[in-house]
């Protein structure tokens, strides 16, 4: 896989497909996951301390014989944590789990504690100090921004958020665009929920492709970055064989009607 790049508003460059290593019942297959990924030619791996499982990402990046410089590595900072002091505590921990000096991207999870400012700070803290090259957010919606950039002195390079046709949200990825902050999207499989939707099957048999195939193409061609998640080897390189074929113009526009709220993870809307 050779995968394609975003250029983030700082200048680093960032893969637009990768591995989402969410996993909690099977955080035990995540390091054969990941090597897998490196195999294949996957070069992001997205975790988070909430996920419990940054010291099996660690193990497989050294397993992989991989270039540290040639993967780049997301966390999160978990609700829990945040808070200026709390938040670079947490980002030690995380650093010392991944074994690493630097950490490509590093995430506010999800905007949820009253100290999320505070959060920010650190986040910016820990930029200015070399520790992260980038830095950005998850689960914001352009309320948690506006809010956000009232005190920011950094732009969030990254808002990692749900998407698929079922949960798009035009006016947040604009937002985002004006603002030159990169959408990354989760869940873009929708864990299989519509992958017998009629529509999407009759998309999918033209061009060859599983209706998982068409969702996360769907989304490369919005230019999200885009992590669907597995710890089976065979199912990671199908995600992956999706750089053969593109989405005619009206295959693409009818696949963005497809909104119904459908969500795997809370609505950010719904936090204050």
């Amino acid at each position: 896989m050779n995968s394609p790049t975003t250029t983030l508003n700082n200048g680093v460059t960032m893969p637009l497909l990768g591995l989402g290593v969410y996993a909690p019942q099977h955080n035990s297959e995540v390091q054969q996951a990941v090597e897998a990924a490196l195999e294949l030619g996957c070069r992001l791996i997205d975790t988070a301390a909430a996920y419990g499982n940054e010291g099996e990402v660690a193990l497989a990046l050294a397993a992989s014989g991989v270039a540290r410089d040639e993967v780049f590595i997301t966390t999160k900072v978990w609700n829990d944590d945040q808070g200026y002091e709390s938040t670079l505590r947490a980002f030690d921990r995380s650093l010392n789990l991944l074994q690493l000096d630097v950490v490509d991207l590093y995430l506010i999870h999800w905007p949820t504690s009253e100290h999320r400012l505070d959060t920010w700070r650190a986040l910016e803290k820990l930029y200015a100090d070399g520790r992260v090259r980038a830095i950005g957010v998850s689960n914001y919606y352009p309320a948690h921004l506006d809010e956000l950039l009232e005190i920011a002195t950094v732009t969030p390079a990254v808002n990692q958020i749900e998407c698929s046709p079922y949960c798009y949200r035009p006016d947040v990825m604009a937002y985002c665009s004006a603002k030159g902050i990169q959408v990354e999207g989760y869940a873009p499989l929708v864990r299989g929920i519509k992958q017998h939707d009629p529509r999407l099957v009759a998309i999918a048999e033209k061009y060859g492709k599983s209706t998982y195939q068409v969702l996360v193409r769907w989304s490369l061609q919005h230019g999200v970055v885009t992590i669907p998640k597995s710890v089976k080897k065979e199912r990671i390189a199908h995600n992956f064989d999706v750089l053969d074929f593109e989405l005619s113009p009206d295959d693409f526009e009818l696949m963005n009607t497809f909104y119904d709220n459908t969500r795997i993870a809370t609505d950010p809307a719904d936090i204050d």
